[in-house]
């Protein structure tokens, strides 16, 4: 079976790169944490005028009306860039939720307005226990026990959390649900948050693609430029094979995020696994690349001038956010050691035991 990618999707993937490097460089990125929010609307309406906020919309909602595959694409270069904007969150899982909650006529102008940039709509979740940019988020999708919940911003109450990671804004959330808030409950909701949360890890798995590539550009080009006894450092052994081990751990990540994401998008039975398993492997290959950029460039790199920290901060976040290391080993090692095991896209995103 050959998987790839069809030509517009790929030219979109360059539109957005392309698109990043000039509108989100490090002095934006670094310039976004000194304000309130962290978070710019301009930048949001622009990457609106690009279509990526609409990525998994409906045309008939304003969306270009794409997939999981192509999202990976375009989230890569999220991750590369280091944008700060929720696109994985908005875009990529709460879009797709109201998509499949009932009533499509409640949800519609919803979706027009996440597809036109003027709406943030944010995922909580019961495997992270604080939810990030519900301080910019327009409505809020919460779960409180076998119910899930719609909620606007008005009527909950934030606590924001410290992040290692400057672009990251976590809060814990306070609100009363009740009947007008209630928007699907017991199977369905189950079903509805499973989904959510194997779309969440896929998208900060396609993040860290980004991440990877980008401190491995940094370390590549440090190595090139910095000299010791007459020569680049990247001639020495000890540094090039350390980061040809970190090149290999991003090309074998990136397949199996590209599968996992063609199991999202379709359905597929082994759904839940193939996403812990991209995500696994994506975080591991970020923060090799993370301790491997960072030993390159020696005591620079420890510096607050240097952008190193910049992505290491974001590989560090990403594989925390939508379960950590041990919630995906403990979700691979119950469908493969578990007699029981029945791979579904109905399996609840629960951790193991």
């Amino acid at each position: 079976m050959r998987f790839g990618f069809d030509e517009d999707v790929l030219l979109l993937q360059q539109t957005v790169r392309d698109f990043l490097v000039k509108e989100c460089p490090p002095t934006r990125v670094r310039a976004l944490w000194e304000t309130a929010t962290g978070r710019d609307r301009k930048l949001w309406r622009q990457l609106a005028e690009l279509g990526v906020t609409g990525l998994c919309v409906a045309e008939a909602h304003g969306g270009l009306g794409l997939d999981e595959i192509a999202g990976v694409l375009v989230l890569e270069e999220a991750g590369r860039a280091a944008l700060a904007e929720p696109l994985g969150d908005c875009a990529a899982v709460a879009a797709p939720l109201l998509a499949e909650l009932g009533d499509a006529g409640r949800w519609a102008p919803w979706l027009q307005r996440i597809a036109a940039g003027e709406a943030v709509v944010v995922v909580g979740h019961p495997v992270d226990a604080f939810v990030a940019d519900a301080h910019v988020a327009d409505l809020l999708l919460l779960p409180t026990g076998d119910e899930l919940h719609a909620v606007p911003r008005q009527e909950v109450e934030l606590t924001a959390q410290p992040a290692n990671d400057p672009a990251r804004r976590l809060f814990r959330v306070r609100w009363n649900p009740g009947g007008a808030t209630r928007v699907a409950e017991g199977r369905e909701a189950r079903e509805l948050l499973a989904a959510a949360g194997d779309r969440g890890a896929l998208a900060c798995a396609a993040q860290q693609l980004g991440v990877t590539g980008h401190l491995l550009d940094l370390a590549v080009t440090h190595a090139s430029q910095r000299r010791q006894f007459g020569r680049p450092i990247g001639s020495f052994q000890a540094v090039a094979h350390r980061l040809a081990d970190a090149k290999v751990r991003l090309e074998y990540a990136r397949p199996v995020v590209q599968r996992s994401a063609h199991s999202v998008a379709r359905g597929a039975r082994g759904r839940a696994l193939h996403v812990s398993h991209a995500k696994l492997a994506a975080d591991a290959a970020a923060l090799f690349a993370a301790k491997a950029a960072l030993q390159v460039h020696g005591a620079i790199g420890y510096t607050w001038e240097q952008d190193l920290h910049v992505w290491m901060r974001r590989a560090w976040s990403l594989a925390r956010a939508w379960g950590d290391e041990a919630f995906h080993r403990a979700r691979v090692a119950d469908w493969l050691l578990s007699e029981d095991a029945r791979i579904g896209p109905g399996t609840s995103f629960e951790g193991g035991s």
